[in-house]
């Protein structure tokens, strides 16, 4: 079978192997293992962009066809995005007449080019897998609607096997819910939690707005210089908030940052902390939330994509509140009357708005009260978590491409 990605994920060759985004590659080699033939289109970086970054592909007959990746973020790269993407359809018409098989991934422009293309191939074998948040209610940006509306449209693409995370109502025949995972079934094991201050709490993942890092470090500053309860944060990632972060750290010997580190690495951190963050803005299958709860973590995620499902609608983590909840709430919100959200202290910028602060403050204070309660949390997570492993993801991938 000759097997064909389209994906926006930017790649570097070295040494004769092709790389790229480490947790992208670990799932696709999953994929790669029951196919002979393969063929990635994406964009290529210029030479030392990812000189040590990424994993590679793993798969004895691949080629890599390299296109420009694009945007519409500004006038000159709209403009720049109508020259090339005729080069783009072109180069992905032409892979997709030779393959036997698609494969699409989404959200992303590249995928919003491959979504147009594949409608010239009704025939063909297909699978579109949306990392993003597939929640019908969610605001997103008109290319990832777009998206949607195509794979959803069963006139315009056919025999393809569209895999979303969480269950939504009224869907299309061709839309399966679907996961992801991270650990194998031999690295499954119980960990019991000593809930003892320091209480440790982590964030994993890009240093990025979306991500919400600052959150995270908010929400440890205040449980230190607040309320007087030792708490520590320990930040795993890489991003463009890294400086800020760095620079919020300063003094404050109870925050750590690490930058990016092998999943070996995470998985100890997992293990030695108490709470996971993570009060995304938007999310596909929060994966580091899962990762976590495999090893007992007891998660603090927003509302989002299919966030109350993982987290048992709350039963085996504590959901914060959604971005527009956040926004209608603050209007009534005094941030004077709390000190540790004047900016000109904390020195902090954050567009959480400070009453969902404050109010998850109060309940993981709560919840600290009660040892036997995080006990349960803790193993209800991890037997959740636990149930999706690499061999059962497989199993699923082998399904499908049968």
């Amino acid at each position: 079978m000759r097997f064909a990605i389209f994906t926006h994920v930017q790649h570097c060759e070295r040494r004769g192997k092709f790389y790229a985004y480490s947790p992208y590659v670990r799932e696709m080699n999953l994929w790669l293992k029951h196919v002979s033939e393969v063929e990635v289109l994406a964009p290529g970086s210029k030479k030392g962009e990812m000189e040590n970054s990424g994993l590679p592909y793993h798969h004895s007959n691949l080629s890599f066809t390299s296109i420009p990746s694009f945007n519409f973020l500004k006038i000159a790269s709209i403009i720049r995005a109508v020259l090339i993407i005729p080069i783009i359809f072109f180069r992905i018409i032409r892979s997709m007449r030779k393959a036997d098989h698609l494969h699409l991934r989404c959200p992303g422009n590249i995928g919003l080019l491959a979504c147009i293309c594949q409608i010239f191939f009704p025939n063909k074998p297909k699978t579109a897998k949306y990392a993003g948040n597939w929640d019908p209610e969610a605001k997103q940006p008109w290319t990832y609607n777009l998206q949607k509306w195509i794979l959803t449209n069963t006139f315009l693409t056919r025999n393809m096997k569209v895999l979303v995370y969480g269950e939504w109502p009224n869907q299309t025949k061709n839309i399966f819910p679907f996961f992801t995972a991270s650990f194998c079934e031999t690295e499954k094991e119980v960990v019991e939690k000593e809930f003892t201050q320091p209480y440790r709490f982590l964030f994993v993942g890009n240093l990025v707005e979306g991500k919400q890092p600052l959150f995270a470090l908010q929400f440890v500053v205040a449980f230190n210089e607040e309320r007087n309860i030792k708490a520590e944060i320990h930040i795993y990632g890489d991003g463009p908030l890294f400086n800020n972060l760095e620079k919020e750290a300063q003094n404050k010997d109870y925050i750590h940052l690490y930058g990016s580190q092998p999943l070996s690495l995470l998985k100890q951190a997992y293990k030695e902390a108490h709470f996971l963050i993570l009060a995304s803005k938007s999310e596909g299958w929060p994966k580091a939330v899962a990762e976590g709860m495999f090893f007992g973590c007891i998660p603090i995620a927003t509302a989002v994509s299919c966030v109350p499902f993982i987290l048992g609608g709350g039963s085996r983590g504590i959901i914060t509140q959604r971005i527009d909840e956040r926004e209608e709430e603050s209007k009534d919100w005094n941030v004077e009357s709390q000190s540790m959200f004047k900016k000109k202290e904390s020195g902090l910028k954050t567009e959480n708005s400070p009453v969902v602060l404050e109010k998850t403050l109060e309940r993981v204070i709560c919840l600290l009260k009660d040892a036997q309660e995080m006990r349960r949390m803790s193993k209800e997570a991890q037997q959740w978590s636990q149930e999706y492993t690499l061999e059962k993801f497989e199993v699923e991938i082998i399904k499908i491409l049968q």
